[in-house]
């Protein structure tokens, strides 16, 4: 029998799916307070949770939520940021008799009568502790942040925001997590916002004006003085990468960037999605 040539049995290939990554997740800032009065001022808010570890497990063919939570408004906590079960706590909001509780927590701001405040405490392995406010000597916190405490102003000052972490992640070094700077009544001087997108408090004069947090940094809002408006926190963000020697995702949703450089596939999501390996 003459055999029949030019055929050639076919194989599917196996898949090789990646079983670890690496990942980023940045919760939403805090936003700035005001002190509600014509007297007084407010603290700055406190930047979002901020974590990160390499070699989390993850499983093939299940799909993993995506969550990037918003930024706090005035004196109020950020959303938190969550990928599959790692959750980043929002950042606390600044304060000008409470303080809230975040990722880095809320800077302390004063009024007339409120005493010494203390700033608010973070959340253990993702923030730091806001600074503290005094109607005594007439000064505000800063918004704790991710690898700083914030500020506690000077008499007559705001204190600036607590500075954040970098991250390399994107294949860039970036800094998320700055906590935004109180802010101070009539000429006196107020706080900077952290380094990772933490917003600049205000002041009556001199100021340039109350800044938000950047958005997709998790940095804190910048606070004010009196009744007017503050700064809102930014936007937290979530990355993911792995060894580009296994597969792409099968599927993502949420319109993340995705890049294939330095040897990683990357995975960058600024608002909620999912993905599955």
């Amino acid at each position: 029998m003459t055999p029949i040539l030019g055929i050639v049995a076919s194989s599917k290939l196996k898949a090789n799916k990646t079983t670890t990554i690496e990942y980023l997740v940045v919760g939403g800032g805090g936003g700035g307070n005001t002190s509600g009065f014509n007297l007084g001022a407010g603290g700055g808010g406190g930047a979002g949770g901020f974590r990160t570890a390499a070699s989390f497990a993850v499983t093939a063919g299940v799909s993993t939520t995506v969550t990037v939570g918003g930024g706090g408004g005035a004196g109020a906590v950020g959303s938190n940021s969550v990928f599959s079960t790692i959750t980043s706590t929002g950042g606390g909001g600044g304060g000008w008799t409470a303080p809230s509780i975040g990722g880095s927590g809320g800077g302390a701001g004063w009024t007339t009568s409120s005493g010494t405040v203390t700033g608010a405490a973070g959340t253990a392995g993702q923030g730091s502790q806001g600074g503290s406010g005094s109607s005594a000597s007439t000064f505000t916190g800063g918004g704790g942040g991710a690898s700083a405490v914030g500020v506690s102003g000077g008499t007559g000052s705001g204190g600036n925001g607590g500075a954040g972490t970098a991250s390399s992640i994107t294949s860039s070094s970036v800094t998320y997590g700055g906590g935004g700077g109180g802010g101070m009544s009539s000429a006196a001087t107020q706080g900077l916002g952290g380094a990772g997108g933490g917003g600049n408090g205000n002041s009556t004069t001199g100021g340039a004006g109350v800044q938000n947090g950047t958005a997709n940094t998790g940095g804190g809002g910048g606070g004010n003085t009196g009744p007017n408006s503050t700064g809102s926190g930014g936007s937290g963000f979530v990355c993911i990468r792995y060894s580009n020697t296994f597969d792409a995702a099968a599927s993502t949703t949420g319109s993340p960037t995705i890049t294939n450089t330095g040897g990683y596939r990357i995975y960058q999501w600024t608002g909620s999605g999912s993905i599955t390996f």
